[in-house]
């Protein structure tokens, strides 16, 4: 049975103040918690209290950024913290082949009832400790502690749990009758309700047990729809006629074939946008669980007469006798129990029981969207139009015609049920196989032409590349394979099926978008000899970790999270980023949903990926940014070379399986300049200036709507191959730049476009009605990403806004501190915590009254010592009056900081955004508007040619109708508008907000600040 809250005294937390007498009363508190409070076994004790001891000053020194900011709270997380990693990395936990029988485990669940924190807080606040205590963790349990520890992945499988059992719950409130409904009086018994809360316990525990037996190793959310829905067809078989909400002979729901009745299958697959063949498969699964744990005797369906296969045509259907009689049941319930029990016992994993048990306060409340998996599907802020990678119509990609088959699988949400993640999921899932599988798994036979065409055929090298790569992305063994308890003999093979299936979607997708792009590049040179591209390395190894990541977003995998497929690889962030564009644009049938995802994960890249250590843009950085090199030499972030392909076949063992030898490729992977490596030095920049600058594949289409971003006229877009060419020669197109300087100024013009998107957001947000504010900060970051780009390193650009609008609040006077700034940045769709609670900090590069080393310190520590000693010449040029004091935007090189890279983008004032949508159309009230959906615009009867739109604002009164609230909203917009205006929306590809934006925008409240004196810049004190 699943673990109970312990009927121990609770658990006394105590304020933490920092002394010794403190110090030891803090570590009888954990004893008292982990003896009392958890009961774990002398082993665990030893291992939780030995890592307690080791960290506890870092608690001490950092409650105040845990939790709430009260000792109390972060005593409660961190003692957490501490017994979940202690207990996950324990040697232990490691061997489970020594794990004793009467050893009840330690559970997620358990930890936090013990500490009365829910699961939701406690992810929110986890990277807090990671970040402080990694060091020791590594030093305690090596450096692949984090791999081991996996606390993304348990987080991603919690949201995607927490999706599938409201989509199980909503499946089974349409299927069967609820606890609150009646019951036929003729069948009606006294424990009716029971029942019914039995079959639905009973259901999502056999899904569980189809989770930990049949769906071991890779774990994802189709894969676990499938699982759920072959579980409600063995419900809608075997349970009770008389607790059925649903009419077979709804022509709507179910699909006949024949004269034989329903189709179940078929007709759940119709709702559910599921494969049939894959239902099939894990239908079979799902019985032979049945026969093989819960011990019932299977019996064919068309060979069995019950009153519950009336009317369904059972070729194909098992059915077990006695398997929801009201006599067996209880103990099928007792044998499902155990064995979760059991599979979860050595993992210290979560509880996943807990989402049918009804413990709301364990559950908790909130979204952790952004932290692990994006499994909303709910479109983010800016979205689409504030991406990077936003694409629109190249004059060379082909045009996607909205009838096009392709677009049409994939065009709408299905019209049968309301939009959710799942069903999101399934209709992108519906894309992948509708589309790309059926494609060859070979090259095409224009493909090979590209491939032939080239100095020396390199078709076998592509061959041989993509198979290493693939096998190493998905692997058939179980490589580092954990505990899987109570396995049945065919998971390994499954999951090898997994793996294959996957390879070969990502395969056929690589190979399609390849040729696209090939015919494109053929188009810009004239000529289909694309040696310099297609020979390659790194081109190609983006290429398939692109089409991989596709893969896997689309099956939204849990135990592949990004950046996973750059480690295995063996590519960095800034490679990555080079290729998301061109692939969006050519491959024109991407889903709605991938393009989402390619767009989150380049503004994901660019926030804070590519300043990490071990980026690739350093490398870049140092040619074109020369005064930077000793920098980031001290600091150590220029990324290593990039691994062979002979490398990482011997570290997932891959054999050839009869291949010929590449001697030709490993020659090319070790010729310098000819593989793509960063650090090459002789490879030059083709002619391509005048369009690289423009258009090249580091650029984002949406640039050509921003044009204050660039003075140059759109031409042609650039050979793909110059984003990949070695920056080390200078470009021969004119003015001595290299091709690192193209490539830095374009990603740099990249930066400021987001930063922008972000400054105006956090503007309106803030509700400072100063336009100069807007305009300032925006001056401050681009002058700081230009001549002070260290700040970046290693840091995430959100921190240095934040600190530029603190900054020119103070020499503005605009009464704005750091508190209410850190308030209303929360509320931005791409926040995260550790942004303004861990800010990198190297003290040893300057004198911090004798600190040294490197650490992480909050937004305000980081602001007063770091920021302002680096950006106080700039922000000095800032006026009172919002003007700009100094004559040049671009200071000389001698009083320039970090140095000017040659051709630098000029400082540029704040660009003109295109309306978003839904757009807010009142500045005093919370009202939007947003073009009604083509969809819902088709269903209105209307001879006019005027434009729908779709308003949401804020209520008049408490329920008033929706009538009435609209009239009000009108009299409101127009009572004081003399001049009307239409919205532009001409733009279809402009993002739309996301409904938690939204929502957060409307419930602010108006409010305004006063000026006030002249303030020093350095007056903020920390805050929680």
């Amino acid at each position: 049975m699943e673990d109970t809250k312990p009927s121990t005294p609770p658990i006394n937390f105590s304020r933490i103040d920092g002394g010794e007498v403190e110090k030891d009363a803090i570590d009888v508190r954990f004893s008292e918690f982990c003896k009392t409070g958890l009961s774990v076994d002398e082993d665990t004790y030893k291992e939780v209290m030995k890592l307690f001891k080791e960290t506890k000053h870092l608690l001490s020194a950092n409650f105040s950024a845990i939790g709430n900011g009260t000792s109390e709270e972060a005593e409660r997380f961190w003692f957490a913290f501490v017994s979940y990693s202690g207990k996950r990395l324990s040697k232990k936990s490691r061997d489970n082949s020594q794990q004793k029988s009467d050893d009840h485990g330690l559970t997620l669940c358990q930890i936090l009832r013990c500490t009365k924190l829910n699961i939701v807080d406690f992810f929110k606040e986890l990277p807090q400790y990671v970040v402080k205590a990694g060091p020791i963790l590594s030093n305690i349990y090596g450096p692949d502690w984090e791999n081991r520890l996996e606390a993304k992945e348990v987080q991603a499988n919690f949201e995607i749990l927490s999706i599938l059992s409201r989509h199980y719950k909503r499946a089974f409130r349409e299927l069967f009758l609820t606890s609150d409904a009646n019951v036929d009086n003729q069948s009606a018994v006294s424990n009716d309700k029971v029942h019914v809360s039995e079959y639905h316990r009973l259901g999502w525990l056999l899904f569980l047990a189809l989770r930990v037996h049949a769906f071991s190793r890779f774990k994802d959310l189709v894969t676990f729809t499938n699982g759920l829905v072959s579980v409600l067809a063995v419900l809608m078989i075997h349970v009770p006629v008389c607790y059925r909400n649903f009419n077979l002979n709804d022509s709507q729901w179910f699909v006949k074939k024949g004269d034989k009745g329903v189709d179940l299958l078929a007709s759940l697959c119709n709702k559910y946008n599921t494969s049939e063949d894959e239902l099939r498969k894990t239908m079979e699964k799902t019985n032979n669980l049945i026969a093989d744990l819960l011990k019932k005797k299977p019996h064919l369906a068309s060979e069995y007469k019950n009153e519950n296969l009336d009317n369904i045509n059972t070729d194909g259907l098992i059915y077990y006798e006695d398997l929801m009689e009201e006599s067996s049941l209880q103990s099928s319930l007792n044998i499902l129990e155990k064995d979760y029990d059991d599979a979860i016992r050595c993992k210290s994993e979560l509880d996943e029981r807990v989402f049918i048990n009804k413990e709301d306060r364990l559950l908790g409340s909130g979204s952790l969207s952004g932290c692990a998996i994006n499994i909303t599907g709910t479109k983010r802020n800016f979205e689409q139009m504030s991406s990077p990678t936003k694409t629109i119509t190249s004059p060379l990609s082909c045009h996607l015609s909205p009838a096009s088959p392709a677009n049409g699988i994939v065009g709408g949400i299905n019209s049968k049920m309301a939009a959710t993640p799942v069903s999101r999921t399934m209709t992108t899932a519906k894309w992948l196989r509708s589309v790309i599988s059926p494609l060859p798994s070979k090259p095409s036979a224009q493909l090979e032409h590209f491939l032939s065409s080239c100095d020396r055929d390199v078709i076998n090298d592509v061959i041989h590349r993509e198979q290493i790569i693939l096998e190493a992305i998905f692997p058939s063994s179980a490589l580092g394979e954990r505990c899987v308890t109570g396995s049945l003999q065919s998971t390994n093979l499954l999951d090898n099926i997994w793996a294959e299936q996957r390879r070969l979607e990502a395969l056929k997708l690589y190979y399609r978008v390849l040729e696209a792009m090939c015919t494109a590049e053929a188009q810009i040179l004239h000529a289909t000899n694309l040696t310099s591209l297609l020979t390659n390395e790194r081109f190609h190894r983006c290429m398939l970790a692109c089409s991989a990541e596709l893969v896997l977003a689309t099956h939204k995998t849990v135990t592949m999270l990004f950046p996973a497929v750059l480690e295995r690889t063996g590519i960095t962030a800034f490679d990555l980023s080079k290729v998301i564009e061109s692939f969006i644009r050519h491959e024109e049938s991407l889903p709605r949903e991938l393009r989402r995802h390619l767009n989150s994960l380049e503004e994901r890249l660019l926030e804070s990926m590519v300043w990490e250590k071990g980026s690739s843009m350093y490398n870049s950085l140092t040619v074109a940014r020369p005064s930077l090199s000793a920098e980031i030499n001290r600091l150590g972030l220029l990324a290593e070379p990039m691994p062979s392909l002979d490398a990482i076949a011997m570290r997932i063992n891959f054999s050839s399986g009869g291949l010929p030898p590449m001697p030709s490729l490993q020659k090319h992977e070790l010729c310098p300049g000819q593989n793509g490596d960063i650090r090459s030095p002789k490879r030059s920049c083709p002619d391509y200036r005048s369009v690289l600058v423009e258009r090249n594949s580091f650029t984002s289409p949406v640039k050509d709507r921003l044009l204050a971003f660039s003075n140059l006229k759109s031409k042609l877009p650039p050979p793909l191959q110059s984003a990949f060419a070695s920056p080390t020669r200078p470009n021969p197109g004119g003015g001595g730049e290299t091709c690192a300087e193209t490539g830095i100024n374009v990603f740099f013009t990249k930066i400021n476009k987001l930063a922008a998107v972000r400054i105006s957001g956090m503007v309106e947000r803030l509700q400072l009605s100063q336009q100069h504010i807007r305009e300032n900060v925006y001056y401050l970051f681009q002058q700081i990403l230009s001549q002070r780009t260290s700040l970046f390193f290693n840091r995430h650009i959100d921190q240095i806004i934040l600190c530029c609008f603190y900054g020119v609040a103070k020499i503005s006077k605009v009464n704005l501190t750091f508190k209410e700034i850190i308030y209303n940045y929360r509320k931005q769709p791409q926040c995260k915590p550790q942004v303004f609670r861990n800010v990198f900090v190297d003290w040893s590069s300057a004198r911090y009254n004798g600190r040294t080393g490197q650490d992480h310190v909050d937004i305000i520590t980081f602001y007063n010592e770091i920021f302002i000693p680096a950006a106080k010449p700039l922000l000095v040029e800032v006026g009172s009056d919002g003007t700009i004091t100094k004559a040049s935007p671009i200071p000389e090189v001698n009083n320039n900081k970090d140095g000017l890279c040659p051709a630098s983008p000029k400082v540029s004032p704040f660009p003109c955004l295109p309306d978003m949508s839904p757009k807010k159309v009142s500045a005093t009230h919370n009202v939007y508007i947003s073009p009604l959906r083509t969809s819902k615009m088709d269903a209105l009867i209307s001879h006019t040619s005027k434009s729908y739109y779709a308003c949401v604002g804020e209520s008049t009164h408490a329920y008033q109708s929706p009538s009435k609230d609209l009239t009000a909203i009108n009299n409101r917009l127009n009572g004081n508008r003399k001049v009307r205006g239409t919205l532009n929306f001409d733009d279809a590809d402009v993002g739309l907000v996301s409904d938690s934006t939204v929502a957060n925008s409307l419930c602010l409240q108006n409010g305004s600040y006063v000026s006030s004196s002249g303030t020093p810049l350095k007056s903020e004190q920390p805050d929680s």
